[in-house]
């Protein structure tokens, strides 16, 4: 796939092929700062003029880049002499710069929407900072170093290869994504499983479950974006089962208030200790007894938003499973995980299953008796 279409999506099975796609993203995109009311937004959806006519873009866009924007957003954007198809993920940004929202505005025909946009850019006298990347702007940031931090994923990734060359020896890569909005990738640390997860799998292995017990290796998951979706952060993760675990955020770095690489690396050194504080709220799970398990586990589904088609099969399959009685908030957290698996299953975007993975690890830290009620709850 082409990486100009907005839905360009790629895997990685090796940290030298995910470094190296970063490092040429990296050289290949450009930062440019201007005026907000510099920016004058015109239609480009499959009536505009601008449809098949390369030459009035800026040199090097292709007519697939614009065939694809008339297909997406059905906008582009001139900056001085300069004009630029625009990518879906920088639709929210831009309106951040005009300062407007509200759910007419995607109802409105390009061209009304253009001249909304324009009309609002043109008050403002604040700086923005347009990323151009694989043939468009992608994001619209604010100029203000204040309000937006450029951390390059390129330089975050040594970073952590670094830190991780030094505490965690023996670490291996398991996969990374990128797509236009994100990026993400995975690492366990086998040779660290009994420093990281000794107290754990013990525990797990005296209340019968030794098999989840010599399976489960840590890990981490390094997620970061250019286009204003997510922070830079690491989040603890246990691999070995059929879909990795998510039991809460370790760092976060995010892109404002001039935040640097640097900063990234330091909060690095706290890695370790997060890991093991996430692991330990796990761990407490196992002493938590609930009366009413299948009603704990719906009510947590219903209030962390969790996908409902996936949501009630995994309670079914939790109620089948457990057979009636008793049962752990550990047992109900496990469960929960059948959710992440199902969705990947039924072909999910990968921004959705990493949104619902974060909220399901927030579970770790609710008050269970607050969920584990007798009263049935609806779905």
């Amino acid at each position: 796939m082409s990486t100009c279409k907005d839905n360009f999506t790629t895997t990685f099975e090796s940290y030298p092929e995910m470094i190296h796609f970063h490092e040429t993203l990296a050289r290949e995109s450009t930062w440019r700062r201007c005026k907000v009311k510099e920016l004058l937004i015109e239609p480009l959806d499959m009536d505009s003029s601008l449809l098949g006519n390369p030459g009035a873009f800026v040199s090097g866009t292709s007519e697939e880049a614009i065939m694809d924007t008339a297909q997406n957003l059905g906008l582009a954007i001139r900056v001085g002499a300069d004009l630029y198809p625009m990518r879906m993920t920088a639709y929210k940004t831009l309106l951040d710069r005009a300062k407007i929202n509200g759910t007419a505005l995607p109802k409105l025909k390009k061209s009304d929407l253009a001249a909304v946009l324009n009309a609002c850019l043109a008050v403002h006298s604040s700086d923005a900072l347009l990323l151009v990347r694989d043939e468009k702007v992608t994001a619209a940031h604010s100029g203000d170093a204040k309000d937006y931090s450029v951390l390059p994923i390129d330089e975050l990734l040594h970073a952590l290869e670094n830190k991780m060359d030094s505490r965690f020896p023996g670490y291996h890569f398991e996969n990374g994504y990128s797509d236009h909005a994100f990026t993400s990738g995975c690492w366990t640390f086998p040779a660290q499983k009994e420093d990281m997860l000794g107290a754990y799998t013990k525990t797990l292995a005296a209340k019968g479950m030794k098999t989840m017990a010599s399976k489960l290796v840590p890990g981490i998951r390094f997620l970061t974006s250019d286009t204003g979706v997510a922070s830079a952060k690491v989040s603890a993760m246990l691999m070995g089962t059929q879909h990795p675990i998510h039991i809460g955020s370790c760092i976060s770095v995010d892109h404002r208030l001039q935040r640097k690489v640097e900063d990234f690396d330091k909060e690095l050194d706290q890695l370790f200790a997060q890991f093991c504080d996430s692991v330990s709220k796990l761990q407490t799970l196992l002493e938590i007894e609930l009366q009413y398990p299948v009603n704990a586990m719906t009510r947590i589904c219903k209030k962390f938003s969790l996908p409902k088609r996936e949501a009630l099969e995994a309670i079914a399959m939790f109620e089948v499973s457990y057979g009636g009685g008793k049962a752990t908030a550990h047992d109900v957290f496990m469960a929960l995980q059948e959710i992440p698996w199902l969705m990947k299953a039924n072909k999910y975007p990968e921004a959705k299953m990493l949104t619902v993975e974060e909220n399901m690890a927030r579970a770790l830290s609710i008050r269970w008796s607050d969920y584990d009620l007798a009263k049935a709850v609806s779905y």
